[in-house]
């Protein structure tokens, strides 16, 4: 049985690895920040969670919004890491 990404260039090898590693320590950020916000009880966030009956729906509504927000930052803070800054602008560049 083949790898998934067995058949593909060695570039988008390496660009989905590079994109996944940032997504996977985005997502672990998300889930750190969250716990701490839950077990500061910042803002009696926990205290009210706790107090109802759907408060599972509550941590799980508040853990898939801070792993998609700190995901989506993540990668990209590495996208942007990888521009390169040059020295001079090209001969032929024109300021307007």
């Amino acid at each position: 049985m083949k790898k998934p990404l067995s058949n593909m260039h060695w570039t988008a090898q390496t660009t989905l690895i590079f994109l996944f590693k940032h997504l996977l320590a985005g997502v672990l950020g998300g889930c750190f920040f969250a716990t701490l916000l839950l077990y500061y009880d910042v803002s009696k966030l926990w205290s009210m969670i706790s107090s109802t009956s759907d408060g599972w729906l509550v941590v799980v509504m508040l853990y898939t919004g801070l792993c998609i927000t700190f995901g989506s930052i993540s990668m990209g803070w590495g996208i942007f890491s990888l521009a390169q800054e040059r020295d001079d602008p090209p001969e032929d560049h024109m300021y307007y």
